[in-house]
């Protein structure tokens, strides 16, 4: 019987599925790589506000606590964004004529809320609660970055499940004592050096002190999927 295919096809498969397999491996790591970058995520992306606020003017220059704005941050799960009359609490008297303020003023005098642009958004399967976080020491810029330093807000990590897990599965490193949680500037040497303690013997006091659970615990996929 004649040969059906030439011997030449041997390599010609060989190829195929060669590069198949390399195609299936790239198309993978694009995959990865799309779903981790800022297009997905939004890490990193300034998001347009009605009011262009300045961290960076009312945190580094005013000095202005995280809890003047965001009060129920300590004891809810919602940070809460400040209202018109938190505002007003300055802006009445100050800058009254500045017109990037108009929007506030605006607000105030048909009392109507000011809609701002969420920044940080969890999926809706995910369970966050911003008060067990602070009051087990995690600082705000643990997850929101240098806050201080932003002109305009952004989203400073993924948000994504392995950003989350990687606190989760070593807590230690990311607690501070409950005084410093609204500190930007705290660092956990000079805590150390301090308390005339070593870094990993702080960690270890302060995940004491603070009753936090194993790392089995803290991983299980009902704390945060519920």
């Amino acid at each position: 019987m004649a040969q059906i295919f030439h011997p030449s096809m041997n390599t010609v498969a060989k190829a195929t599925i060669i590069g198949g397999v390399l195609f299936a491996v790239a198309l993978g790591a694009l995959g990865s790589i799309v779903d981790r970058s800022p297009y997905v995520t939004q890490q990193g992306v300034i998001r347009d506000q009605p009011i262009p606020f300045s961290h960076t003017h009312h945190v580094k220059g005013v000095g202005l606590d995280c809890r003047y704005c965001h009060t129920s941050v300590e004891d809810s799960g919602f940070a809460g964004i400040p209202s018109t009359k938190t505002c007003m609490t300055c802006h009445s008297k100050l800058y009254q004529d500045a017109p990037m303020l108009a929007p506030v003023h605006k607000s105030w005098n048909e009392n109507k809320p000011i809609k701002w642009n969420r920044v940080h958004n969890l999926a809706d399967y995910v369970y966050f609660d911003h008060s067990i976080h602070v009051n087990k020491g995690v600082g705000c810029n643990t997850c929101h970055g240098p806050v201080d330093e932003m002109r305009m807000t952004w989203q400073h990590s993924t948000l994504q499940m392995d950003w989350c897990l990687a606190c989760h599965r070593d807590p230690g490193k990311f607690v501070r004592p409950k005084e410093e949680v609204f500190n930007l500037a705290y660092d956990p040497k000079k805590e150390a050096e301090k308390r005339k303690i070593s870094v990993a013997d702080l960690q270890a006091s302060l995940l004491n002190d603070y009753h936090i659970r194993t790392t089995g615990h803290l991983t299980n996929c009902s704390v945060c999927h519920r």
